[in-house]
């Protein structure tokens, strides 16, 4: 069960985008880093982000030796640094095994797998291993593989429908934040 108490205990474990990213090798820094260069958030997508009223806890399962995690966890961390209501932190997959097993998507390890909480660590949803822009992407190119190599070039177009997918799923979560009925009652909004 992901209960409140268990999603802390997991998240006051992780790391903020750049000691997680740290921990990797040069080559996976480099390519982490690279991406990250490349985000560039549209002004309609910062206005947004900044709009964000309640504070969300969000949590990263991840594999620094991942294609999807490293094409997709910096437009995540970006997106957190828009907002000022959004704390991200990031865990290894492996290393968290538990977390992960409770969090398996069609009976598979999937990386990332994005955990959206309240304040308090309710538990709000998942969203896990790519978005609907990056899976027609993945299949367009008719990859075969389950993951892209890491480091494969990704399309400008790509970056962009990705990000767009993500700001999306957090604009829905942070609506669910801001119209649920005990949240209003204890914010008094």
């Amino acid at each position: 069960m992901l209960n409140a108490n268990y999603l802390r205990g997991h998240f006051e474990k992780g790391h903020t985008f750049a000691r997680y990213v740290e921990k990797g090798t040069a080559d996976q820094i480099s390519r982490w880093a690279g991406v990250h260069e490349r985000i560039k958030l549209t002004e309609p997508q910062r206005k947004l982000l900044k709009s964000f009223t309640r504070e969300m806890k969000v949590l990263v399962t991840s594999g620094l030796w991942c294609g999807d995690c490293a094409a997709q966890c910096p437009m995540i961390a970006k997106i957190a640094d828009e907002s000022g209501k959004i704390d991200l932190r990031f865990v290894d997959r492996d290393e968290h095994a538990e977390l992960s097993e409770k969090i398996k998507i069609n009976q598979g390890l999937r990386v990332p797998t994005v955990i959206f909480m309240a304040e308090d660590f309710e538990f709000l949803g998942l969203l896990g291993d790519r978005t609907l822009t990056r899976y027609r992407a993945v299949a367009a190119k008719q990859l075969g593989a389950s993951c892209p190599l890491p480091g494969a070039p990704i399309p400008d177009d790509e970056i962009a429908g990705t990000v767009q997918d993500w700001v999306d799923e957090f604009e829905r979560i942070q609506l669910m934040l801001r119209l649920s009925p005990r949240l209003r009652e204890k914010h008094g909004d």
